[in-house]
């Protein structure tokens, strides 16, 4: 009967039937718990990456500012008029002292610039930026104490000797370069890879121009002496020097915490990269040599050795290899390479030679204004009847020096085309290069403006106001002379800015330290050499002068050390010299740009 073969089970799922159900409901909240953990992770992976990339440029952007603040301070030396002939007054040194304490510090801020920037490129910024802090902190203290001690024994007073004061402003020249280059270095490293890398580095070049203006207000605006009758008077020497001492080694000590190149380790793999691959190593040169010379590489079995020391010798290569010790070994072969092609590059020498035909001339105007304008009138005018004072213009030339370096560094961003990434390391068999025999092309412009081309034209402006002063613009006409001061100014500040940045491009920016270090050393031996060549054509001339004048001159007196000197025969030679110094550099810039061998033809776009 139907009915007995109805229903014997119930039409619902039984405690058998209903675990696979559950079963199948676990596994799919499984899934749907592991795909939701899954996205989770992914997305905690991207906010840790936007963590992280938002902590490098906070610290890529702090380390700017403070790079900013540290060249805005680092500038003190230039400052050096402000009491330069107090020295004369209250401790007795003669002018030839003097003359020797700024020499010394010079000497003391160009010379040691490679070795600063050795250790800029070694070990970070921070290391100058302590030993900065220590030179200008000690420097300036101790250039206080020997103010305050007075004139000494040998000139008639209980005070501590000469040679003291001249040590203290060489720590000041160390410390002035330490503290820069370690701004510089950051700025061009942090940023030199970027599109902004001309006014990333023409910012701290030009805040270096203005520290010395600044610091020389704070001077005689607010540490200064008063008269008798209440009056303000001369700059408090010592507490100046005070005043300079604790901010320089606040500032210095800051920057030790908080300048930091970003992104360094990654900078220097694709650099090794790249220079392996150029065509100008042999593929496993870094390999070989680091084996050669840390004992880097592999080891190779012997007969004579059990498994056991075997086993042991690769458990302690192995520990040798450490990441940390591995990458130091690479940067280190890395900037030692770099340091190697960049002196053995002949154009490297072209670029420096006409640093020096164009710089030098322009330390030797700015150390000489003083003399060239006493030139202009004779020397029994009253000075009342002089228009203009040897202190506007270094205000002229240090204004016009500033807006020229920042507005080239901001053209030369806008305007220089771009070169490929890492061209500066194409070697003639490199892959790149083997394609075509022209160089690669450059990214796309609608207009370009080579650095080159600023370079040049801010060189020129400094051979027009060169040819416009030796052709006797100034001569009785003193008020002219700030058209000379505007265009020299505007020339050096630009050349100043334009040829770090040429270096960064062209060399890269790994080892800038070490490769401006070299290239800036030029500028002490322009200002001396010319300031020479001025100073024998001056002495010369007056010395023809007063030989005409008879022994009653005005000019001077027979046995003085300072003749004065009258005319265009003072100074006119010199500066044809310069001017024709600064068209040959000009023909050396060029020939480093397009000449054979050079940036233009190994598609390094400048």
């Amino acid at each position: 009967m139907p009915a007995s073969n109805g229903i014997n089970k119930l039409d619902y799922p039984g405690p058998d039937s209903r675990q696979p159900l559950l079963q199948d409901s676990q596994s799919a909240t499984s899934q749907t718990s592991h795909a939701g953990s899954f996205f989770e992770q992914v997305a905690e992976g991207i906010q840790e990456q936007d963590r992280q990339k938002m902590k490098r440029e906070v610290i890529r952007y702090s380390s700017f500012v403070w790079a900013v603040v540290s060249s805005l301070c680092a500038g003190s030396i230039t400052a050096y008029s402000l009491y330069g002939h107090l020295f004369m007054q209250r401790l007795h040194y003669s002018q030839g002292a003097v003359n020797i304490i700024s020499i010394a510090a010079e000497l003391a801020m160009y010379l040691p610039v490679p070795a600063f920037g050795y250790l800029c490129d070694r070990f970070g910024p921070r290391l100058p930026s302590f030993l900065a802090a220590l030179l200008f902190g000690a420097g300036y203290l101790l250039a206080a104490l020997t103010y305050k001690s007075g004139p000494p024994a040998d000139l008639g007073g209980h005070g501590w000797p000469f040679w003291v004061m001249v040590v203290a402003f060489v720590c000041i020249g160390m410390g002035t370069s330490s503290l820069y280059l370690s701004a510089v270095a950051t700025c061009a490293k942090n940023f030199g890879r970027g599109k902004h890398k001309g006014i990333a580095l023409a910012i701290p070049i030009a805040a270096f121009g203005l520290s010395g203006m600044w610091q020389s207000q704070v001077g005689s605006r607010l540490l200064y002496e008063r008269r008798p009758d209440g009056s303000k008077g001369d700059v408090d020497v010592f507490r100046y020097f005070i005043f300079l001492a604790l901010l320089l080694f606040v500032t210095g000590t800051i920057g030790s915490l908080v300048l930091k190149i970003v992104g360094e380790e990654e900078m220097i793999d694709e650099a090794v990269e790249e220079l392996e691959q150029s065509g100008l190593l042999e593929e496993s040169e870094l390999f070989q040599r680091a084996a050669q010379q840390n004992g880097y590489g592999t080891i190779h079995r012997s007969g004579d050795l059990s498994e056991s020391t075997l086993d042991f010798l690769r458990r302690e290569a192995q520990a040798f290899k450490d990441q940390q010790d591995e990458e130091r070994r690479k940067k280190n072969w890395l900037l030692n390479e770099e340091t190697r092609f960049f002196l053995a590059d002949h154009t490297m020498w072209w670029l420096a030679a006409g640093f020096f035909l164009v710089i030098g001339p322009g330390e030797a105007f700015i150390n000489n204004l003083g003399t060239m304008l006493g030139t202009f009138y004779p020397p029994d005018l009253p000075p009342g009847q002089v228009p203009t004072s040897a202190a506007t213009h270094v205000s002229i030339v240090a204004i016009a020096s500033t807006v020229a370096r920042i507005v080239t560094g901001t053209l030369s961003d806008v305007l220089a085309p771009a070169a490929p990434a890492h061209a500066h390391r194409r070697g003639p068999n490199s892959m790149t290069n083997s394609l075509a025999s022209l160089p690669p092309p450059l990214e796309a412009k609608e207009f370009t403006v080579s650095r080159i081309a600023f370079l040049l034209l801010f060189s020129l402006l400094i051979s027009v106001g060169q040819v416009l002063l030796a052709a006797g613009l100034c001569q009785n006409h003193g008020d002219r002379f700030w058209v000379v001061s505007a265009l020299v100014g505007a020339g050096y500040g630009a050349v100043f800015s334009l040829v770090p940045i040429i270096v960064s491009v062209v060399w890269g920016v790994e080892n800038f330290g070490t490769n401006w270090g070299i290239v800036a050393m030029v500028p002490a031996a322009g200002a001396a050499v010319w300031g020479i060549v001025y100073s024998a054509i001056y002495q010369s001339a007056a010395g023809r002068q007063m030989g005409r004048d008879g022994p009653g001159s005005t000019r001077g007196k027979e046995g003085e050390e300072d003749v004065l000197c009258y005319g265009l025969e003072c100074y006119a030679p010199t500066f044809w010299a310069m001017a024709v110094g600064v068209w040959i550099a000009c023909g050396l810039w060029l020939w480093a740009w397009r000449g054979p061998g050079g940036w233009y033809r190994r598609g390094v776009a400048v």
